[in-house]
């Protein structure tokens, strides 16, 4: 079964070996033969290399080994049968169609953060089971020059097991320059791939939009699980929601909240846009809202606490809260950002929503670097408090969960979305 030229190989292995007069001839010729079998199977591999690459070099080596000449034109004429056979799964390669383009508007008019939350939910629950491809995210820091910046670029993505999408996430924060030109701090997109073929099926210009969604429904799925009638100072009838901060995500996060505790309460506190928040959202949602004068003043009113803030410094203090008090942090995701003090993280049930992340741009990497607290002291991520294989809320005790956003939270909405826009 073998071609010439590899026979042709292996005897010369054969002819060419010096006979050892000190060696008797039966082994020697043993050694031969066990060599030749090494040769041919050697130069068959190599044979197979040489026709998969290119028609020209396996009919140099044949007519090297059997000692024909090969004409120019028949060297030309192979090259070019080559060429063109590449040429044509080139264009065979070529043919994915283009990924459909999703434009602000379209994605902001289709989508809200309620179409999220069961899919994030699932997607924490994945995660926790190890069913999610997450890899940890890409920071690109842009530093101010006179050329550009100051600004953030995140790119995360993720896989969920099963999904018949993937999706990477290009996110631009901070880039408080664009405010003198009228333009916001943030933008970016998400790309949605097809988990058949690798092809991208649509690129979504959500201007972070999708992320702040994704956000909000990872908020959603933690008040639901940390918040429980099993707590003595609070029922989901009298639960009042604090939101430190008052800006995009903070409304995303009480959008989701109202969706999971329909009959809470909420109040407010930010350094700047609170007043809009209350009178905004207690229209949209027909809901509750009061403006506090102080975060202490927020703490001393909420069992639930939301901290959306840029995350530059702390915003509340242990001796503030109450007992039995929630707090779902999501200011930091990166490592200069800290919302929630050293102190207040060492005295709760602490709650991740991944810990290889938390432990590096969360609020949980302050509290290592401190030596107050080790990685032993997590007491679970957000998908095993889903599935039911670590506790949420047991009773009066402080819980912060700490959100950075996984990968995980954007393919959960990059499925969402893909399969709303593409009915449109």
């Amino acid at each position: 079964d073998l071609d010439p030229i590899v026979l042709r190989r292996g005897l010369l292995v054969f002819v060419h070996q010096p006979v050892t007069r000190s060696v008797p001839l039966d082994d020697q010729i043993s050694t031969m033969f066990s060599r030749i079998a090494s040769s041919v199977a050697a130069a068959s591999a190599t044979a197979r290399r040489q026709r998969l690459t290119t028609t020209t070099t396996a009919t140099t080596a044949t007519a090297r080994l059997l000692g024909c000449g090969m004409s120019a034109q028949s060297s030309h004429n192979n090259n070019h049968q080559q060429q063109h056979h590449y040429q044509r799964h080139t264009r065979s390669f070529a043919t994915f169609p283009a990924p459909q383009l999703f434009d602000y508007d379209t994605v902001t008019s289709h989508l809200s953060v309620t179409d999220a939350i069961d899919a994030v939910e699932d997607a924490f629950g994945a995660l926790a089971l190890g069913n999610v491809d997450v890899p940890m995210p890409m920071h690109i820091g842009i530093q101010q020059t006179d050329t550009a910046g100051p600004g953030d670029c995140h790119i995360k993505g993720g896989y969920v097991l099963g999904a018949p999408t993937f999706t990477v996430k290009l996110a631009c924060v901070s880039f408080y320059q664009n405010l003198q030109q009228g333009l916001p701090a943030g933008s970016g997109l998400f790309c949605v791939v097809d988990a058949v073929t690798g092809a991208p099926l649509a690129v979504m210009q959500e201007n972070r939009f999708m992320t702040d969604l994704r956000t909000g429904a990872a908020g959603a799925v933690a008040l639901k699980y940390t918040t429980t009638t099993t707590s003595t100072t609070s029922s989901e009838d009298d639960l009042t929601v604090g939101f430190i901060g008052a800006g995009a995500i903070a409304r995303n996060m009480a959008r989701a909240a109202h969706a999971v505790r329909p009959r809470m309460k909420a109040v407010v506190f930010g350094l700047a846009g609170a007043d809009e928040f209350a009178a905004e959202l207690s229209q949209e949602l027909d809901l509750d809202i009061t403006v506090a004068d102080s975060a202490q003043a927020l703490c001393a009113q909420s069992q639930a606490i939301f901290t959306q803030t840029p995350g530059s410094e702390t915003v509340l203090e242990l001796d503030w809260l109450q007992p039995g008090t929630t707090i779902i942090a999501s200011g930091s995701d990166q490592p200069t950002k800290q919302e929630i003090p050293n102190d207040v993280l060492q005295a709760s049930k602490y709650i991740a929503d991944l810990t290889q992340q938390t432990s590096k741009v969360g609020e949980l990497r302050g509290a290592l670097q401190a030596g107050v607290m080790t990685e032993q002291d997590v007491h679970a991520e957000l998908g095993e408090v889903v599935n039911g294989t670590k506790s949420g809320r047991e009773g009066d005790e402080l819980i912060v969960v700490d959100l950075t956003g996984t990968g995980a939270q954007d393919a959960a909405i990059g499925q969402v979305a893909w399969d709303k826009l593409s009915a449109l």
